[in-house]
């Protein structure tokens, strides 16, 4: 069994503590100040009490699991970890000490998962003094509750990194999907920016709004491929079909290089999504706690599945 570490107290990381803690797993956090610790151990409680508002979780759930939470600015508190989650920020001279300091604490063996978004895999092998050991994990928010992991390896990563990765990520009822090399956006964030590009193209031509195409993703597209894949339904329509509807869209999709003007604009006006108040939406007409909970709530069930401590 891995000894388990966070190195990083930020969303992500609490997040990822809540989900080890949850299956009755000790889990250590390493922080870096003490106001950030503070921010990690409420961001953690808050997600319990939003299980337990659920009814999928009880108090006493939350009381065991909290025991098992070591919150810390001190990277000694590493040692004997054999498995230790990278979330901090997305900059490589912090993650490169990071990975020493992971490198002289923890275990020779310990494997180094980070959970960048946007790093490649290659870049972030030539960090670490042990590169075999390290490999990429990265995870989706809410972290605790969508259950999809992209495991990604660059050219030196070791098969038993992998596996071990795989087999932690899968007692924590993960969903893994394994790259073998690294692209910028991995899969998810790769698909997502093209769906965004092309969102952001249709409203500046005028042909719609924000808020009809989040109805038409989420009442066609969201609810087909929460049930069936989505190649399984190209292989379902059948590449005559699809073949001749490629060849009416693919000439007039949208296929700029550059940010758009319309997200220029915004970040030039300030106007820069929910926490400005202000993007594609106005935020000050919704529901912050609703959305939160929207957010959460197709992972509700996945949380039985978790083996809480009591």
């Amino acid at each position: 069994m891995e000894t388990i570490a966070v190195y990083g107290s930020g969303t992500i990381g609490s997040c990822e503590a809540t989900l080890i803690i949850g299956h009755g797993l000790p889990c250590v956090v390493i922080g870096h100040s003490e106001q950030g610790l503070e921010r990690c151990r409420r961001a953690i409680e808050q997600n319990w009490d939003d299980l337990i508002a659920e009814g999928l979780a009880a108090g006493k759930n939350k009381e065991a699991a909290l025991k098992l939470l070591t919150v810390t600015n001190d990277p000694a508190a590493l040692a004997g970890c054999t498995f230790v989650f990278e979330a901090v920020a997305e900059g490589t001279e912090q993650k490169q000490a990071v990975y020493r300091a992971i490198e002289q604490y923890a275990a020779s063996e310990a494997v180094i998962a980070s959970c960048t978004s946007s790093i490649d895999a290659e870049v972030l092998a030539k960090l670490a003094g042990r590169p075999e050991n390290l490999l990429i994990a990265h995870p989706f928010q809410p972290v605790h509750m969508l259950p999809l992991v992209e495991v990604v390896r660059h050219e030196k990563t070791a098969d038993e990194a992998v596996s071990r990765t795989q087999a932690l990520l899968e007692q924590l009822h993960r969903q893994v999907v394994v790259l073998n090399r690294s692209v910028p956006g991995f899969l998810v964030n790769r698909f997502a920016q093209a769906l965004f590009r092309e969102s952001i193209y249709l409203i500046e031509q005028g042909v719609t709004t924000a808020a009809d195409i989040d109805k038409a993703v989420k009442y066609a597209m969201g609810m087909r491929y929460a049930s069936i894949g989505l190649l399984e339904y190209f292989d379902a329509v059948g590449y005559e079909l699809e073949s001749t509807i490629a060849s009416n869209v693919y000439p007039d999709l949208c296929d700029t290089k550059e940010i758009q003007s319309l997200v220029k604009e915004g970040l030039a006006g300030g106007k820069t999504g929910q926490a400005a108040g202000q993007g594609l939406y106005d935020w000050s007409q919704k529901d912050g706690d609703d959305f939160r909970r929207r957010k959460q709530s197709p992972y509700f069930d996945g949380v039985k599945e978790w083996t809480m401590p009591e």
